[in-house]
């Protein structure tokens, strides 16, 4: 290797290393560690109102934050890198902005890319150019022009393309089983997903460390021929309410849609590099694409009638305990357990008396999600008879005993 390049590799791997160490910088890291977490606790204490048990424990939430979202980090950071697409700093920081901004608002679901990047997109379009009275960032505005449009549209892209993915494999994963009154005042069933994801991207800032090493890298040059690396935090929000179909069937749904969204955002975007003009109509794309995602998936489950209702043939499950006795017996959401022990069961009372009458043994006649019939059967240990772990809808005055 000659000694020059070296010196680049070495450039290389410091800037990487303070790059990391940036995002321990950023607020938006510890934001969303705190939402996750407080999520977590919210759904707990819904759980044991409606079932006197939680479905998952609290740090659930917590648990999904990172794994994914760094995968998808580093596929979405090697593209952005190996492309030579360069983001300003003050993009970051309205990013940054927003996120904190609208996690004021309570409505996780705000807090996708689309609405986060997107509503900076538009802010910047609006102080680009501006001297802004803020010490430290304030000189971040006057410099920009229309170069920088597409490469945030492009990024706004991409992270789309991650929210579907996210939902995709990961949002399916532990929904919550939740009581509410329809509008005839029947209590019934529905499943919830609130979930708060964090994908952390490598971003090349203009600054005086990185020379290009290509000569297409970067695409568009802001300013210096010289760049920094930065880890930026994109916190990712999810929020679902699920009524008329199986949840894993309406999660699997609604993430192929994001994918498709941030695809056609994807064409709309390279576009932009030709036509900087086309960029706008990217993030508006992407702004009003996901507002009608979350609008259709709305009005499509209010005109369901509802899932998890109570049934006359049978007991639906509405939720399953994990390492409970019904986990192990591997039953399942929305599978309707119509016999136990041989004697036919339509609410909670005759589950649990049919259960009670043989206290050594446990054996349940299931119609599952397809309308087949199948028995699963297991020994019972003293107190398995009582938690069986089997979360279901109950009668309207009968909220408090919703576990068997």
């Amino acid at each position: 290797l000659k000694a020059g390049d070296i010196g680049v590799a070495q450039d290389w791997f410091i800037e990487l290393l303070k790059g990391s160490g940036r995002l321990l910088l950023h607020p938006v890291f510890y934001l969303s560690i705190f939402l996750a977490a407080f999520l977590g606790l919210s759904r707990v204490k819904r759980e044991r109102k409606n079932f006197t048990v939680r479905a998952k424990d609290a740090y659930f939430e917590l648990r999904q934050l990172f794994p994914l979202g760094l995968l998808i980090g580093l596929i979405i950071s090697v593209v952005t890198v190996a492309a030579g697409i360069p983001i300003p700093f003050a993009a970051i920081l309205l990013v940054a902005a927003f996120t904190l901004l609208l996690s004021l608002t309570t409505e996780i679901r705000l807090l996708a890319p689309a609405y986060t990047i997107g509503a900076a997109f538009f802010t910047l379009i609006f102080l680009s150019g501006k001297n802004i009275n803020i010490p430290l960032i304030g000189d971040s505005f006057a410099s920009l022009d229309e170069k920088i449009y597409p490469s945030i549209a492009i990024v706004l892209a991409l992270l789309t393309i991650g929210e579907g993915v996210l939902i995709l494999r990961n949002g399916k994963k532990g929904t919550s089983p939740k009581l509410i009154k329809s509008k005839r005042g029947q209590t019934v069933g529905v499943h919830e997903v609130k979930r708060l994801w964090m994908i952390p991207v490598f971003l090349l800032i203009p600054g005086d460390v990185l020379s290009m090493p290509f000569e297409w890298w970067p695409v568009f040059t802001i300013g210096d021929n010289t760049y920094s690396l930065l880890l930026v935090p994109f916190a990712i929000g999810m929020h679902q309410q699920i009524q008329g179909m199986l949840p894993i069937e309406a999660v699997h749904q609604l993430g192929s849609r994001v994918i498709g969204l941030g695809t056609l955002i994807t064409l709309v975007a390279a576009a932009g590099y030709w036509y900087p003009i086309v960029s706008i109509a990217a993030a508006a794309l992407a702004i009003i694409g996901r507002e009608a995602l979350t609008l259709s998936q709305r009005i499509q489950e209010d005109n369901r009638p509802f899932y998890f209702s109570k049934k006359n043939h049978g007991v639906m499950i509405l939720g399953i305990i994990p390492q409970s006795p019904a986990d192990k017996m591997a039953l399942g959401v929305g599978e309707l357990v119509t016999k136990v022990n041989g004697t036919a069961v339509h609410d909670e009372k005759t589950f649990y008396e049919s259960l009670s009458r043989n206290r050594a043994h446990c054996k349940l006649e299931v119609l599952d999600t397809n309308g087949q019939i199948r028995f699963v059967q297991r020994a019972l240990y003293e107190g398995d008879h009582h938690e069986l772990g089997i979360l279901f809808v109950l009668d309207e005055k009968k909220w408090d005993s919703a576990v068997v």
